[in-house]
């Protein structure tokens, strides 16, 4: 950690608007926003100059703040600036990390982990924006790279000591892309000219040796109880990264990603089935090729398979999404065919015909089906939409990594499109079972892979768990299928105050869930990083 004091000439001056001390580390810094009344400055000589005021930072309480430190690849950093950006499914973070060699980097939120990105000069055949689409194939630097997504974005508030003066009046246009090296690269069509560029590398938070971090995680709202604007129950936002929580009484979806103030987007569901793990839930886990660590359950999602013509059968399944303070988000997926955990992965796989190769392993594809969640409880790092559709496909490892599966999701539509790849292993029930510390005659109901209804099965209370969960497969099936209203419609009356309630909810598209998976996966990406 940086504990000596930094090789560059520092430089401090009091703000030329309340007179607060205003510090710039780098020598190359010409910018900074104080953080007491948000004023942007330039450093003119040697004075300071009030150029504009930033907006006032969405307080998400994430841990990382203006002066935590750490190393990454060996060199000390310190956290010094940090810029806030949104767009139409909430905000993300850059933090302006200054190292001790003088050089400057950016630790950045990816789809509930984070990435370290280097700015590199541009190449000067990169595309315009315009003809960018999620899954193209592109040149940049001499590099191949796949387009994982296409955002308009814009820059809401800015913090700390900046590289460039934060430009907090022009939405711009950002390309994800990822490479099958594993880095991700970003192209910001947000200045006029040549497009800035920048490649990083997926981080933990534990592979930085930070210090200085926030005491807590806990988002707390600037102190103001947040409550359903359903039924008026208040909220506990746990998590920093929350863009979506439903509320614990009446089971509304409430959009928490532009902030708390005003009325807050939510619409109404029915109830779905109990978790087998309960929200809140820690068990241990050895995954995300990392020794075993203790992950929490903060959501819950009950998906199907959207029928097609001609389809003999659905698949159904469950996700728990679940949350380490340093390792990030990771999936635990309930199928029909067995338990397994996933997470979206940094990079791309290369493609092999059908089959992909993945960090030396080939993947053969297993199938295509297009999916939608009908449930959800908790709290979600994205913005959840109604009735969201993704559509995916499953690829199973060959020989010897033949629990190891892959999972390509495509969710949006036109140029708002985007693609995540996620990756994970098939896991034993009895493993799930022995992590969470759940009761051992939960196991029966816990297993797929094996129906209880054969000559070897178990008891008559397997095969009562076995029916039960048939019995909440063809629950999930018709409300994959029909309208959720129509209970309410059945039970009240088309012109109930319920009934009206539950179709105007249902017929708004201004907010909704948005989730992923399959019977192998199970993810959603929430958004690029940039």
């Amino acid at each position: 950690m940086a504990t000596e004091p930094s090789p560059q000439r520092g430089y401090r001056a009091a703000c030329p608007n309340c007179g607060a001390p205003v510090e710039f580390r780098s020598a190359a810094s010409a910018f900074a926003v104080c953080s007491f009344c948000r004023s942007t400055i330039v450093r003119d000589g040697a004075a300071l100059r009030r150029i504009g005021q930033s907006a006032e930072l969405f307080d998400d309480h994430s841990p990382l703040q203006l002066g935590s430190a750490g190393r990454f690849q060996g060199e000390p950093f310190t956290l010094v600036g940090r810029l806030q950006y949104g767009y139409g499914e909430g905000t993300w973070n850059e933090w302006h990390a200054l190292f001790d060699n003088g050089r400057s980097g950016w630790l950045s939120d990816d789809n509930g982990a984070y990435v370290f990105a280097f700015d590199v000069p541009p190449d000067a055949a990169v595309p315009p924006a315009g003809q960018l689409r999620a899954g193209q194939s592109v040149v940049v630097a001499g590099q191949p790279w796949s387009v994982a997504s296409v955002t308009t974005a814009k820059l809401i508030a800015a913090q700390g000591e900046l590289p460039f003066q934060p430009n907090l009046e022009q939405a711009f246009v950002v390309a994800d892309l990822r490479s099958t090296r594993g880095e991700v690269g970003t192209l910001d069509y947000g200045d006029p000219g040549a497009p800035k560029w920048s490649v990083g590398r997926a981080v933990a938070l534990s592979e930085l040796a930070l210090s200085g971090l926030a005491e807590s995680s806990e988002k707390t709202l600037k102190a103001r109880g947040v409550e359903c604007p359903s039924c008026g129950t208040a909220l506990a936002i746990k998590l920093s990264t929350t863009q979506s929580i439903v509320c614990p009484q009446c089971h509304a979806v409430v959009d928490v990603s532009q902030g708390v103030g005003g009325d807050l987007q939510h619409y109404a569901q029915q109830n779905g089935s109990e978790p087998q793990i309960p929200l809140g839930s820690t068990g241990t886990l050895a995954i995300l090729g990392k020794g075993p660590l203790p992950w929490q359950v903060v959501g819950y999602a009950e998906r199907c398979e959207v029928a097609q013509a001609g389809d003999d059968e659905q698949t159904f399944w469950r996700e728990y999404l679940l949350y380490h303070r340093q390792a990030g988000f990771a999936y635990l997926v309930d199928a029909e065919d067995g338990w397994s955990w996933t997470a979206p992965i940094t990079g791309v796989p290369e493609r092999a015909g059908d089959s992909v190769k993945y960090q030396g392993v080939l993947y053969r594809k297993l199938y295509d089906y297009t999916g939608k969640a009908t449930y959800v409880l908790g709290e979600f790092y994205w913005r959840l939409e109604r009735d969201a559709l993704t559509w995916n496909t499953d690829y199973q490892g060959t020989g010897g990594a033949s629990a190891k599966r892959l999972n390509r999701e495509r969710t949006g539509s036109g140029s708002s499109q985007e693609i995540t790849w996620s990756a994970g292993e098939t896991l034993a029930a009895e493993a799930v079972l022995k992590a969470f510390r759940l009761e051992t005659d939960k196991l029966a109901a816990m297993k797929r892979d094996t129906l209880p209804t054969t000559g070897n099965a178990a008891s008559l209370l397997a095969k009562l768990f076995f029916w039960g969960f048939v019995l909440a497969v063809v629950l999930m099936m018709f409300k994959c299928d029909n309208d959720e209203c129509a209970d309410l419609k059945a039970t009240y009356g088309e012109a109930s105050a319920e009934y009206q309630n539950c179709a105007r909810n249902r017929s708004s598209g201004s907010s909704g869930w948005r989730s992923g998976g399959g019977s192998f996966g199970g993810y959603s990406s929430g958004g690029s990083h940039k």
